[in-house]
């Protein structure tokens, strides 16, 4: 606890932005991830829905944005 009272105003900062850097390359390696799994992903997500609609139906988005948010 000592050291960390010492450090100087310039050496919290470096540490931050190292904090910073590390946390957005492994959300970005997580996105990156998890992309290759999109579609398992998906149907993981509408199993449910998928199950309880009747017999020949079919998902259908009114709008553009909505695909987006689920597939």
């Amino acid at each position: 606890m000592e050291d960390f009272k010492k450090q100087m105003l310039t050496e919290h900062l470096a540490d931050l932005r190292s904090c910073f850097i590390y946390s957005f390359i492994a959300t970005g390696i997580g996105f990156a991830l998890s992309y290759g799994f999109i579609k398992q992903i998906g149907n993981w997500f509408f199993k449910p829905l998928y199950e309880v609609l009747p017999e020949q139906t079919n998902l259908i988005f009114i709008s553009y944005q909505e695909a987006f948010f689920f597939i």
